[in-house]
């Protein structure tokens, strides 16, 4: 019996010059390892050729001094990169960044608790989660993801509590209305008690913390 001839791939439609060049840019700039023009022609489904070209066409252009990055060739492919010249100035950059944002368990429960209910009271907070939480407030006070909004007219006017826009910075949302849900929380929450695990850095006792001014 004869084995049957195994089909090439159907070739799709060529890309203009303008698309390709766009996506070949893109697929170097995502992947790690270089890539070399048959790889790229193959993924594409795309003549080989015309992805030569291209490659040379980009290595060119971000050749110039106004680019940053540079695109050349690596072990027999192609590799986006910073520019050896630009490293100093590119690595005291990195170095001036902000570390990223860690919290807590506690923390993001608090967090998410002023988010969806904001304005919200420390006694109410206190009430929905069933622990003293001043030494939380406190911190997310310091990293400036909430702030207060005045009191509430009850007995004892209560501190508010509400977010800021840097909690809609650091999670990366247009406004109120783009919220992660509760399950998004949860992911969060597990995600930073995995961090705190690995970190060996157990939350200060509660005896520790720091109460929260005009409380």
């Amino acid at each position: 019996m004869e084995t049957p001839e195994v089909q090439a791939p159907a070739l799709v439609a060529e890309l203009t010059d303008t698309e390709l060049k766009a996506i070949v840019e893109a697929v170097i700039y995502i992947t790690d390892e270089p890539l070399s023009a048959d790889q790229i022609a193959t993924a594409l489904q795309q003549p080989a050729a015309n992805v030569g070209r291209i490659l040379a066409e980009l290595a060119a252009e971000f050749a110039k001094p106004e680019h940053g990055l540079t695109i050349r060739e690596v072990a027999g492919g192609y590799k986006m990169s910073t520019k050896p010249e630009h490293h100093d100035a590119v690595r005291a950059f990195v170095k001036n960044l902000k570390p990223p944002l860690k919290l807590s368990l506690p923390a993001l429960e608090t967090l998410a608790l002023i988010a969806y209910k904001q304005p919200i009271t420390a006694p109410e907070i206190m009430e929905v989660r069933g622990v003293q939480g001043a030494g939380v407030l406190k911190t997310l006070l310091d990293r400036k993801l909430i702030a207060t909004a005045g009191r509430k007219q009850v007995v004892g006017k209560p501190m508010l509590y509400k977010t800021t826009k840097e909690f809609l910075v650091q999670f990366g949302l247009k406004d109120l209305t783009e919220l992660p849900t509760l399950k998004e929380f949860e992911e969060l929450g597990r995600l930073s008690m995995a961090d705190e695990t690995a970190d060996q850095q157990p939350e200060p006792a509660a005896a520790a913390e720091t109460p929260v001014p005009n409380e």
